[in-house]
C-alpha cells in the first residue's frame, strides 16, 4: 500500500521486507519507508535501496543510531565478542532463525545487537526451537567468559530474557521434567505500600520450578559455550570484521561460517556498498538525462518553426538547391 508512492531500487526484496516487518502496523510500515526515503535523500540518491530499508526497520524497532556516543576500545571489543557469540551460536543451531544483521553501533539503549529474522510464518514453536533460542541468548555471556575471562553487565538483558522464557516453559507450557502441568504465572498484588507476588502453588513446587528454570538456563549456557569453543576461529574472524566494519549482514555472516578470511569478507562488504552507491549514482544520472531529454522535446514542440529552420540550416545544399536559388 505504501511502497508504490516511493521510488524503490531493483534490489528491494518485498519477501524479505514482509518477514522483517511481521507484526508491524500500517503506520509503522509507512514510517519505516519514510525513514528510508529520508536516508536515501541524505545520501544524494533518487531511489531507495535495500540498505535504506534495513536502516529504516532498525530505526523503528531499536531507535536511531548513536554514532556520536563515545565508545572506548575496550567496550567496542567486549561488544564485538558478545554479539559475535550470539550470531555464532544461532548459525550453528538449525532450529534458530537465520541471522539478519550484527552491529556494534549503539542504538537506543543497546551498545550493539544481533538481529534474527524468521524465514517462515510458523505460529507454533517447538521445544527444540525454544532450547536453541535459549542457547543463542546465552551465547553473548558465554563468549565473554571464554575470551575475556570475566563477566560484564552487558549480558543483563539477555539473562532477564532467558530467565523469563525458561520460566514460561516450566510453569505455563509444560516443557520440563515437571510434566505438562500449568502452574500459572506470578501475579503482583498491591498490599498498601508495595507490590507482592502471589502464586497458586506451594513453596515446595516453587522450589522445583526454580530448579527446572536453573537447569534449562545452565544447559543452554553450556551448549553455547561448547559451540563457541568448537568455532573459535570463526568467532575471531567475525569479531575482527565487526571492529573494522561495525555492521555485518546475513551474506557476510554465511561467508564467515563457510571459512572465509577477514580480507574476503571485507571485500564483499566493500563491493556491497560500492555497488549500491554506483546504482544510486547511475539512477541520478539517468534521471537527469531523462529530464534533459524531456526539456528538449518540450522546446521542440513549443518552437516547431525555429526547429525546422535550424535543421534546414544545418543540412548541406545539393546542386538542385543551388540552381533553384539562382
Amino acid at each position: 500500500i505504501s511502497a508504490p508512492e516511493k521510488p524503490l531500487a531493483d534490489d528491494v526484496d518485498f519477501k524479505i521486507l514482509a518477514r522483517a516487518t511481521s507484526g508491524f502496523s500500517g503506520a509503522e510500515i509507512a514510517n519505516l519507508l519514510n525513514e528510508s526515503a529520508i536516508l536515501c535523500a541524505r545520501a544524494g540518491r533518487t531511489k531507495i535501496t535495500m540498505k535504506d530499508v534495513y536502516e529504516g526497520i532498525d530505526k523503528v524497532i531499536m531507535g536511531p543510531q548513536k554514532k556520536s556516543r563515545l565508545v572506548t576500545e575496550v567496550d567496542k571489543r567486549i561488544t564485538a565478542y558478545h554479539e559475535a557469540g550470539h550470531a555464532l551460536v544461532a548459525m550453528c543451531l538449525p532450529a534458530c532463525d537465520p541471522v539478519h544483521e550484527i552491529t556494534i553501533i549503539p542504538r537506543g539503549g543497546a551498545g550493539g545487537y544481533t538481529m534474527l529474522r524468521p524465514d517462515n510464518d510458523n505460529v507454533y514453536v517447538p521445544l527444540s526451537k525454544l532450547k536453541s533460542d535459549l542457547a543463542m541468548t546465552m551465547g553473548g555471556r558465554a563468549a565473554e567468559e571464554i575470551i575475556i575471562k570475566d563477566y560484564t553487565t552487558g549480558a543483563s538483558a539477555d539473562i532477564r530474557q532467558a530467565t523469563s522464557t525458561a520460566r514460561r516453559m516450566v510453569a505455563e507450557l509444560g516443557m520440563s521434567d515437571l510434566g505438562p502441568v500449568f502452574y500459572g504465572s506470578d501475579r503482583e498484588v498491591f498490599l498498601g505500600r508495595d507490590y507482592a507476588a502471589s502464586h497458586s502453588y506451594s513453596e515446595a513446587v516453587a522450589a522445583k520450578i526454580d530448579a527446572e528454570v536453573n537447569r534449562l538456563i545452565r544447559e543452554a549456557h553450556d551448549k553455547a559455550a561448547e559451540l563457541i569453543r568448537a568455532n573459535l576461529d570463526k568467532l575471531e574472524t567475525m569479531v575482527r570484521v565487526l571492529i573494522e566494519c561495525e555492521t555485518v549482514y546475513a551474506e557476510e555472516v554465511k561467508m564467515i561460517m563457510d571459512g572465509a578470511s577477514v580480507a574476503e569478507v571485507k571485500k564483499a562488504l566493500q563491493l556491497r556498498y560500492e555497488g549500491k552507491k554506483d546504482s544510486g549514482e547511475q539512477s541520478s544520472v539517468s534521471a537527469e538525462s531523462n529530464a534533459q531529454s524531456t526539456q528538449n522535446e518540450q522546446a521542440d514542440v513549443q518552437n516547431p518553426d525555429q526547429t525546422a529552420k535550424e535543421n534546414s540550416d544545418d543540412m548541406p545544399q545539393t546542386a538542385d538547391d543551388k540552381s533553384l536559388g539562382e
